[in-house]
């Protein structure tokens, strides 16, 4: 199983970023699996940002919930994040990552966004 994030490595404050996973070796629409987003900023620790959940559905960490998308694009097997309005505080490593029970278990490389002018 392979996980690739991919997106704009400089996005300007207030606008919209958008990142794609694309999976490989899984199908996203197995009901077994879900599919987490996870950054981490600098020198701080992992933040969940939400997942792609079973049924077409979505959970999104509260704190984040009003500036945030998950999405599933099935025919190219990827999971999708948007996140509006950013600020430098969202300059950070994203992941993308599955879960299944029991735990994460399969993780991305990661993608360097950084937020500034």
């Amino acid at each position: 199983v392979l996980l690739q994030e991919s997106g704009p490595g400089l996005v300007s404050p207030s606008q919209t970023l958008s990142l794609a996973c694309t999976v490989s070796g899984a199908d996203i629409t197995n009901r077994h699996y879900y599919w987490s987003w996870i950054r981490q900023a600098p020198g701080k620790g992992l933040e969940r940002m939400g997942a792609a959940i079973k049924g077409g559905n979505t959970n999104y960490n509260p704190a984040r919930k009003s500036r945030i998308s998950i999405s599933r694009n099935t025919p190219k097997n990827q999971i999708t994040l948007e996140l509006s309005f950013v600020t430098a505080e969202d300059t950070a490593v994203y992941y993308c990552v599955r879960w299944v029970a029991g735990g994460h278990d399969y993780w991305g490389q990661g993608t360097q966004v950084t937020v500034s002018t």
